[in-house]
């Protein structure tokens, strides 16, 4: 009797949707009581500002889409209760989850289907976040699929293993799934083809600055570039990632992931672009690395896959660079609160510029110097010897002299030097793929033992460089690795003398600016 009693006061009802934590989307369920009582409404689970909030929007945008709203206690439980939630895309969830308790809608259709986005006072839906792993999420869980905003359902759609319907507002939805009236089904957006559309071709001379970007592209090396203003360090850098191969099927949907969550995904179509992020140089940890009191992805994630470019790379806040130094290394990074921690994927390539000095004209023949020794030590001193140890390959890009700026033959294009980056990459993939690897710049001590020994000559130069110039034990092994790379790009399985020579230039600037070690 009690128990008939209770059913007879309480209604639950139960919806799901999701929450994104890193690039990775998990199940909540939204579970809606109305009880008895003076009218209330409640959120619980621990919900943000945001979600909170939604409380007013789902309230306005039932009664203006034409349904009656309770008069009763209302509880909202965000199950699990210990996941923090974020974000607008719980109003579709809750309002759909009151309208059941009420018993306007049926209660079987949404067992298996995901319900995300955010509610105008209309009852319009607008874009959410993190439709992609929550597509992600319904494939590995076996759901039907998603109803999400029409503004970004495409990006979803890209996951054929589910079916994601398209909605413009909530009545869409309650028609929908009481029978009355079909959503249609979202479909993914074909992206054009990459085109190169700054090309090698337009730069005048700076033939070993291309060769050094060549190189650095084959191998997947870090890169610094030394060069008085106006000698075009920017338009090169520009132009790294269209000699890059193009992204495959996989990192096209892990670097779409990271702009699905960052909400940066334009038109829902997925990236088939190698990213290029040129932060400016006031950038915050935050910013650069990720983080904020809700953890989400920053600039060295965005470009996951991709081109990281740092200009002016002393201006940048000491701290935020020596925050780059362990995801560098390990290829994500990881961001710590209180009580969570989300590791974001961070492999990027790295490509940073800088002035001789502080005025810029150090060395350049066509403008005196203005600064001093002191000046000098302490601009060069803004960058920590080991961030400098992560960056394969550091070399000078002098300011053009007046001929070649008359000159206006163009040299080799993009298409023609990826060509022989695909093909150094190939060879790099057959002889890594049993160790788990891809790349020469993921090599370690033990796989450069394996696939990059020295003999003869090659190793007597290496070892008489090495003291000479003072490398570390990380300079010392990424020569071989950089060797190793043009090795390939000459389509040799040996290191000779002549690889390591051209390697050991590219790290001749541990001389010259010995002063930026710490």
């Amino acid at each position: 009797m009690l128990q008939e009693t209770a059913e007879k006061r309480c209604v639950l009802a139960k919806v799901n949707t999701a929450a994104v934590l890193g690039i990775e989307a998990l199940p909540v369920e939204v579970e809606v009581d109305l009880s008895p009582g003076l009218p209330a409404f409640t959120i619980v689970g621990l919900p943000d500002g945001a979600v909170r909030e939604s409380r007013e929007r789902v309230k306005a945008a039932i009664k203006n889409s034409g349904y009656s709203f309770p008069t009763q206690r209302i509880t909202i439980n965000l199950a699990p209760a210990d996941l923090k939630k974020d974000g607008t895309g719980f109003d579709l969830p809750i309002a759909i989850g009151i309208l059941l308790a009420q018993g306007l809608l049926p209660s079987e259709p949404f067992a298996d289907w995901i319900l995300v986005g955010e509610l105008s006072l209309d009852g319009a839906l607008k874009a959410a976040r993190g439709l992609l792993p929550m597509a992600f999420l319904a494939r590995e869980k076996g759901w039907s699929g998603l109803v999400a905003p029409e503004a970004n359902a495409s990006e979803a759609a890209v996951i054929k293993e589910v079916s994601t319907y398209a909605a413009t507002s909530l009545a869409q939805v309650v028609e929908h799934f009481s029978g009355r009236q079909s959503l249609p089904l979202a479909r993914p957006i074909p992206s054009a083809p990459p085109d190169i559309e700054e090309d090698f071709a337009d730069i005048l001379g700076q033939a070993s600055a291309k060769r050094a970007l060549e190189v650095a592209a084959a191998g997947g090396h870090n890169l610094l570039m030394i060069g008085p203003p106006g000698s075009g360090k920017t338009m090169l850098s520009r132009r790294l990632p269209g000699i890059l191969p193009p992204l495959s099927r996989e990192e096209s949907l892990e670097t779409s992931r990271i702009y699905s969550v960052a909400g940066l995904l334009k038109d829902g179509a997925l990236i088939e672009r190698r990213p290029f992020r040129s932060p400016h140089h006031t950038v915050s940890d935050a910013g650069l690395i990720g983080g904020g009191t809700v953890p989400r992805p920053g600039e060295l994630s965005l470009a996951h896959n991709g081109v990281l470019y740092l200009d002016e790379l002393p201006e940048f806040h000491r701290h935020v660079l020596e925050a780059l130094r362990q995801p560098l290394e390990e290829g994500r990074v990881t961001i710590s609160r209180a009580s969570i921690s989300i590791t974001y994927p961070a492999r990027v390539q790295l490509l940073a510029s800088m002035n001789p000095c502080p005025c810029g004209h150090l060395g350049d023949r066509l403008h005196a110097c203005t600064c001093g020794p002191r000046e000098i030590a302490r601009y060069r001193s803004r960058i920590s010897g080991p961030l400098l140890d992560r960056i394969d390959i550091h070399i000078e890009v002098p300011a053009l002299p007046v001929e070649e700026l008359s000159n206006w033959s163009r040299g080799e294009s993009s298409e023609v030097i990826r060509e022989r980056v695909m093909e150094a990459r190939e060879r790099q993939n057959s002889r890594l793929k049993e160790v788990g690897l891809w790349l020469n710049c993921q090599m370690g001590p033990r796989e450069l033992a394996k696939f990059a020994k020295l003999r003869g000559k090659a190793r007597e130069l290496l070892d008489k460089a090495a003291r000479r110039l003072g490398f570390s034990a990380r300079a010392y092994h990424r020569v071989i690795k950089i060797s190793r790379t043009i090795a390939d790009l000459a389509g040799s399985e040996e290191i000779d003398a002549a690889h390591i020579a051209e390697a050991i230039q590219y790290r001749s600037l541990d001389r010259r600016i010995s002063g930026l070690s710490s």
